[in-house]
């Protein structure tokens, strides 16, 4: 295990210094702010230096080999990566997996599972939505049926987030067909090598191949693989989506999307137009009330507060402020808007269509709004149904 300080008992500005330099020092100029989700082949490198220097997992606990942070010292590492436009690596492993682990699995997966992710050898993918099961994840189909020691999975997953890049994939199964069907869920880890399974890359429109379908057929997978027991795996699935939700409402994705806004307007000149000035600042404004939505959420678990369902808010928030922002885009680009190969701005290339293609599944990403509107109509409104 590495020795490493605690950070915990550092001062704020310190420890956001310590982070802040070492970031400069380590992380590829060329990979800030990332146009698209990076692939293993970009980011595998930036990820075993995390490993190297013990800052892979920072919300885990020191004895699982994480940085052992609290929310707020999280908070501060997480704010200096993202200003700095530190792309995501396959982080799966490190904010799901590993978190479910620690809390839920048996002493024999944490000794297993836990140090694979540290070290890059297990690089994981969520098997979570199905064709006919995405908003209404409870209405899943692929089935898992008890052989012996084994289960034996058939079915289809869809929109796999980098599943050609990944090894493993954690997964939700229908073990039980009575009952309520949030009842019949089992949480299963699955090694994507094993027999049967299938990865089927999606190419976007935007020509980027981030997401995946997975089949399975007829696949073998051994009983001590379930997480938490079999059919409770909605429980455990419901505490994966809540962190989600969180992590999708961060203001990173809409300010990235500001960020090559501002970097194409000034290669264009547009803010000599008073009219474009105007609706610039009027998104930046709402990027800003986003922050400080956030931030207030942030406080709440600093006090080891609970979040609720108005978590729901941030996501909502956050998706179409970033979709508007795209849109804009398309409009400051202007003729090269249709252009595949972009803007060359003083930041670097720019690709308008892309980022308006790339903002366009946000609003289902974690549950689409639709639904998230009324989980806040219900839950936070007490509205009637």
């Amino acid at each position: 295990m590495i020795d490493m300080p605690d950070y915990n008992a550092m001062d704020d500005e310190e420890f956001r210094r310590l982070v802040h330099d070492w970031i400069v020092a380590n992380y590829p100029q060329e990979l800030r702010f990332p146009p698209e989700r990076m692939h293993w082949e970009q980011c595998g490198d930036w990820y075993l230096k995390l490993a190297e220097q013990g800052w892979l997992a920072p919300g885990w606990p020191r004895e699982h080999g994480g940085m052992g942070l609290d929310a707020n010292k999280l908070l501060i590492f997480m704010d200096v990566c993202e200003s700095y436009g530190v792309g995501r690596t396959p982080d799966q492993g490190m904010t799901m997996v590993g978190p479910l682990l620690i809390q839920h699995g048996t002493e024999e997966q944490k000794a297993h599972y836990l140090p694979r992710i540290l070290a890059g050898e297990h690089i994981w993918c969520q098997g979570y939505s199905e064709p006919g099961a995405g908003s209404d994840l409870a209405s899943l189909r692929t089935s898992a049926v008890r052989d012996g020691d084994h289960y034996v999975v058939n079915g289809h997953k869809i929109w796999t987030t980098l599943a050609m890049d990944a090894n493993m994939i954690f997964m939700l199964v229908r073990t039980q067909n009575t009952g309520k069907k949030q009842e019949g869920i089992t949480f299963l880890l699955v090694p994507l090598d094993t027999p049967g399974i299938t990865v089927r890359p999606i190419v976007n429109l935007g020509m980027h191949d981030e997401f995946a379908e997975v089949f399975f057929d007829d696949v073998r997978v051994p009983a001590a693989n379930v997480v938490g027991g079999e059919n409770n795996g909605w429980t455990i699935a419901k505490a994966l989506l809540g962190h989600e939700r969180i992590f999708i409402g961060s203001p990173k994705f809409a300010t990235l999307a500001m960020y090559r806004l501002k970097s194409l307007a000034e290669a264009v000149g547009l803010f000599e137009d008073p009219l474009f000035v105007s609706r610039y600042t009027a998104l930046k404004l709402d990027v800003e009330d986003l922050g400080a939505a956030y931030r207030r959420f942030v406080a709440v678990l600093k006090r080891g507060g609970h979040i609720g369902a108005e978590v729901s808010m941030l996501k909502i928030w956050n998706t179409e402020t970033q979709q508007r922002i795209t849109e804009l885009m398309l409009e400051a680009a202007g003729e090269s808007a249709g252009v595949w190969g972009g803007v060359d701005t003083a930041d670097g290339l720019v690709r308008p269509a892309g980022e308006f293609i790339g903002s366009r599944p946000t609003t289902i990403y974690g549950g689409s709004n639709e639904v998230q509107r009324n989980i806040l109509a219900k839950a936070a409104l007490r509205l009637p149904s």
